[in-house]
């Protein structure tokens, strides 16, 4: 039999993590407050898309090659001491 899994307002605050990964399980959680249920979360079923940051680098700065910056060089300076 399946077993709706209940959380409280209080892990949703304090423990959300937890939740996280139950939904990302793929599990149905109730929201319960002062044990009365006020809600249900619901999995999406999606994963989130992440941007492709290689390609906007790409396509911000091309084949450029950027110069060190001032702090690159005062590192530098004193890696040699």
């Amino acid at each position: 039999m399946y077993h709706m899994k209940k959380a409280t307002v209080r892990d949703l605050r304090y423990d959300f993590p937890k939740i996280e990964r139950a939904l990302r399980a793929g599990q149905e959680i109730q929201i319960t407050k002062r044990n009365r249920v006020i809600a249900r979360l619901v999995p999406d079923g999606t994963e989130p898309v992440l941007p492709d940051f290689r390609a906007r680098l790409d396509r911000i700065f091309g084949d450029k090659v950027l110069q060190p910056s001032g702090a690159d060089s005062i590192r530098e300076e004193r890696d040699k001491r």
